[in-house]
């Protein structure tokens, strides 16, 4: 796995590696018992402080995601991946198939994102809401 740091999104470094951790564990990308990259890999290929990476690698470990093991490296220790966000899954196909139509029809990534977030906040505020209010009745 190699991170992908944006220095210009405005999001700390460190915040960022926990981000696209979370995402590769929730793709299957990652699985318990896979070593991620070390600090000074990191650093290498990402020109980010190797202190950055270990204080994203101990905020994975204090979430239970990962087990920190002096030594011999950082491993995964826990999935968050559902097989209905595979990369086979019919609703990956659908989105892709989306991404495609809004591509064709002249969006930008900015615009797609922007599109994506709106109504994805809609639509789960919306669950949100109806779940607080006991439901069963």
């Amino acid at each position: 796995m190699e991170f992908r740091i944006d220095r210009r999104s405005g999001v700390a470094a460190y915040q960022q590696i926990v981000q696209q951790t979370k995402q590769a564990l929730r793709l299957g990308v990652l699985v318990p018992g896979d070593q991620l990259p070390t600090a000074k890999e990191v650093a290498a290929t990402s020109a980010v402080n190797p202190n950055t990476t270990l204080k994203a690698y101990r905020e994975l470990d204090r979430e239970g995601l990962v087990e920190l093991r002096p030594g011999l490296g950082t491993f995964v220790r826990q999935s968050l991946a559902r097989p209905q966000a595979g990369a086979d899954s019919p609703l990956r196909s659908e989105l892709e198939a989306w991404m495609d139509r809004a591509h064709e029809a002249g969006l930008e990534q900015e615009d797609v994102t922007a599109l994506v977030t709106s109504v994805m906040e809609e639509r789960y505020a919306a669950t949100r809401a109806t779940a607080g209010h006991g439901g069963h009745g």
